[in-house]
């Protein structure tokens, strides 16, 4: 199950996507969610299920990707669309002691499932087709602005790459410490939910111990090389908006204009 966590994994390509400026990419990002979230209907989920599963397309990134990361949120997902069958008023289809299934029920819990499907599925879009570095240049450049005010952009920046870039090597830690304790009889499986959650007390000692190692380390090497945060630091490559930028955020507005005129 956690080797199926694809958040903050890259995949590399040389599609459109790829190609896009992470700054338009992140924009384009917001906007497809403002539109996934004014969706009501059958045609305006329509619409946007199709906008996703071009965005797919183009980003030539494998769909096991995508599904890979949807199924350590099925759960979620699927408990969400049971409790809107049940729990949304309607035309009654069944009933059981307290338990009421009804048309709009239905409709609405396939929604909402869907949705939340569709949320992961585009957003996972934006860190598989980006490299963490451009992904930090592109939050930072984005809250510049916000400098005025107080607010550390880069040191901001900074922090939510790191945190996206570990996500994969904590992953692969837990699955080591894992495997290490079921070699010496630990049972995650079986028992209440108690006693399961007891047998995790293996495994989160030595990953804290291990993430605080990594930071430490981390922190190290920064001094080393005489970080110094944001200021005065030059880049190997600076982000430029292109026609490709202008085109993919063009597209993603006009499915945010569609979606609300149908409504």
């Amino acid at each position: 199950m956690l080797k199926d966590i694809t958040i903050g994994q890259y995949f590399s390509g040389e599609s459109f996507i790829h190609k896009m400026d992470p700054r338009a990419k992140i924009f384009a990002t917001v906007i497809f969610m403002t539109a996934l979230f004014t969706a009501r209907d059958t045609l305006t989920y329509g619409v946007v299920f199709g906008f996703s599963v071009f965005i797919i397309l183009l980003s030539q990134i494998p769909v096991i990707f995508y599904l890979k990361g949807l199924k350590p949120l099925l759960i979620i997902i699927i408990l969400t669309s049971v409790m809107h069958f049940f729990l949304t008023p309607g035309e009654e289809i069944w009933s059981w002691s307290i338990l009421v299934l009804t048309r709009e029920g239905l409709w609405q819990g396939f929604f909402m499932g869907l949705r939340l499907a569709l949320l992961v599925i585009v957003t996972s879009v934006l860190t598989l087709s980006t490299t963490p570095i451009a992904l930090t240049d592109g939050i930072e450049k984005i809250l510049n602005p916000f400098k005025r005010i107080g607010v550390p952009a880069h040191e901001l920046a900074m922090m939510m790459t790191i945190a996206l870039r570990f996500i994969p090597t904590l992953i692969e830690e837990t699955e080591k410490i894992m495997n290490a304790q079921k070699a010496r009889g630990a049972d995650f499986e079986s028992g209440s939910l108690i006693k399961r959650a007891k047998a995790l007390i293996p495994i989160l000692v030595p990953l804290f111990i291990s993430a605080f190692r990594r930071a430490d380390d981390l922190a190290v090497a920064m001094e080393a090389r005489c970080y110094r945060g944001g200021e005065n630091r030059t880049r190997l490559r600076a982000l430029a908006y292109t026609s490709r930028d202008a085109v993919g955020l063009a597209f993603t507005v006009a499915l945010l204009v569609a979606i609300v005129y149908l409504r």
